[in-house]
């Protein structure tokens, strides 16, 4: 779990930067577009539109951008047609990959993702290969300045939070997927900042990478999300705080 705290909190710092391309838009609105056509357009109704609103608006984007991809997922506006797609694989050192995919070209995409796994000292795998080391969960991350742990406890485990994990500079809270929205209120709710908040896919174990393979597991992790296709990678490396700092 800790490493997956620690790459949280680097994707956290990653998107501010993308945020403020505008590069994560693209990314964004394909979620919304997606959700809304699955699920509809209101979001009381749509737990998935719910979030990608949310993350939308963490990161500034115009109302209008959103208010247009619900439109053409829900079919009001013309709009391209995605489709979900999860490649899994290998990364340097064993370490277990999932990249979820929203395209409108499955060809391109399996042929991009295929191409950085390989570049990058990776490769893919069958289906199912590493899904089973992940557990789809809700996770918040906080910062310890935001919050004294005992009182951060008290609120999280009485909403119903699976665990609380304190690290070097945060606190993680795990959740079931259905407990997210009500833990996260909860958290809100007590005026505490929050870092990250997602539905995400949390490894069961984890390996510990350090020196070159660090460096190389990150270059391809990187590289996969900077595509335009990939929405979402998850991995099982946990990576010392110390070479962190240094990566970054």
């Amino acid at each position: 779990m800790s490493g997956h705290s620690k790459w949280a909190s680097i994707k956290h710092k990653k998107g501010a930067a993308d945020a403020k391309r505008g590069k994560i838009f693209t990314k964004l609105i394909r979620e919304i577009t997606v959700a809304a056509r699955q699920g509809g357009g209101k979001q009381e109704a749509n737990p998935r539109l719910r979030l990608g609103i949310q993350r939308a608006k963490d990161a500034n984007m115009p109302q209008e951008n959103i208010e247009r991809a619900i439109k053409k997922g829900t079919g009001e506006l013309e709009g391209v047609s995605y489709e979900d797609v999860t490649y899994e694989g290998y990364g340097p050192a064993g370490v277990a990959i999932m990249v979820e995919v929203l395209t409108d070209n499955k060809n391109r995409a399996s042929g991009a993702i295929r191409n950085i796994f390989s570049k990058k000292g990776g490769n893919m795998a069958g289906s199912g290969s590493v899904s089973w080391i992940f557990e789809k969960k809700g996770y918040i991350v906080i910062n310890k300045s935001a919050v004294d742990e005992e009182k951060l406890m008290d609120i999280v485990l009485e909403a119903g939070a699976e665990d609380l994990k304190t690290e070097e500079t945060n606190y993680a809270i795990t959740t079931g997927q259905g407990d997210f929205e009500k833990i996260k209120k909860a958290v809100e709710g007590n005026k505490i900042k929050i870092e990250t908040a997602e539905i995400t896919n949390v490894p069961k174990s984890t390996i510990r990478v350090t020196g070159e393979n660090a460096k190389k597991v990150l270059s391809l992790v990187n590289e996969l999300e900077d595509n335009d296709d990939v929405q979402n990678v998850y991995a099982n490396f946990d990576i010392p705080d110390d070479v962190l700092k240094e990566l970054e």
